[in-house]
């Protein structure tokens, strides 16, 4: 009779909490029984493919289950620490608990929306003063955030368990998608985007990835993260320095009339060239050449000449891509 899936998940849980040094996967199948049994009747891939699968849904249970890539026998080791794994008792007023109430309602779009749920299920349960109704004379609110893009889910589940990742991505602009390997920080919502702030192995920096330019899957690496990371996340901050908000240099750039609407929000100046182009002084940061790419033939840059260089290689690169498509 096969184990339930229950059960066998159980079991890994039991092992990675009760051991004093990370366990190797060869290890972890000699000592759950399903893996053993798995391993009588079915291939080396099978039990890999399972092992996989459980190791995710766990972490999807709200397990922290670290990694250690110097094991004993050379393999990566995995351990559930105990100190790491225990909630301190619960204990929220009723304005605590609304904030909460109405922070799990911003999930209804997203596939997170059934563990928000199963949580405020949870904290019921343990005697949390959640109410249903609204207090006389206040408005409800349902705040809804939309988090469409296949990346957010992996990527706020690798940032809460401190996972490396990786994943391809195009840059505005670019033509062909590139590697990146990511410690993944935080994730915020800015002008109807998600951000990802994090470091960059490939480039040892900080780095802001849009989700919506990331193709095919995120996969998790193994090891720990190996940068510092800071105190306070401030994605938003990171977004604009690379959108080259805050800073001090400017560019000039020609924008079509009645085209470049959030280009114009930031102009530091703005003045009419002709009936169909305004000239615009605006900051200039790192990044910005992948932004004003993306307006085509609508903008113009004037100066500096690195920037207009870089626009203009990136318009390039994406008009190649299209020739060779057609």
């Amino acid at each position: 009779m096969a184990i339930a899936k229950a059960e066998r998940l159980m079991n890994l849980a039991l092992c990675l909490m009760n051991t004093k040094r990370p366990l190797s996967k060869r290890e972890l199948r000699e000592s759950v029984e399903a893996y053993r049994e798995a391993g009588s009747h079915g291939s080396e891939d099978a039990f890999n493919r399972m092992f996989e699968r459980d190791k995710d849904d766990l972490r999807e249970l709200g397990l922290l289950i670290d990694t250690d890539e110097n094991t004993l026998d050379g393999e990566i080791g995995y351990l559930a620490r105990r100190d790491r794994n225990r909630l301190p008792e619960i204990a929220l007023d009723a304005e605590e608990a609304a904030a909460l109430s109405l922070a799990a309602k911003v999930w209804q779009q997203a596939r997170l929306s059934g563990a928000a749920s199963g949580a405020l299920q949870k904290l019921r349960a343990a005697g949390v003063p959640f109410t249903e109704e609204e207090p006389e004379g206040r408005t409800a609110l349902e705040p809804r955030i939309p988090a469409r893009e296949a990346a957010f889910e992996p990527l706020l589940l690798a940032a809460r368990d401190r996972r490396p990742v990786s994943f391809e991505y195009r840059k505005a602009g670019a033509s062909a998608v590139e590697q990146r390997t990511v410690e993944p920080w935080a994730l915020e919502c800015w002008r109807g985007h998600w951000y990802l702030a994090g470091w960059d192995r490939d480039r040892a920096a900080v780095r802001v990835f849009r989700l919506s330019r990331i193709s095919g899957r995120v996969r998790a690496r193994g090891g720990v993260f190996t940068a510092h990371i800071p105190e306070h996340v401030d994605v938003r901050a990171y977004v604009a320095t690379f959108a080259g908000e805050g800073a001090t240099a400017t560019a000039t750039v020609r924008l079509r009339r009645g085209a470049g609407f959030p280009l114009r929000t930031k102009a530091l100046s703005t003045r009419a060239v002709d009936e169909q182009w305004d000239e615009l002084e605006i900051p200039y940061g790192y990044g910005l050449g992948a932004d004003l790419a993306e307006y085509g033939p609508d903008l113009v840059v004037l100066e500096p000449d690195d920037l207009r260089a870089d626009v203009i290689d990136r318009l390039r690169a994406v008009a190649g891509l299209a020739a060779e498509g057609a």
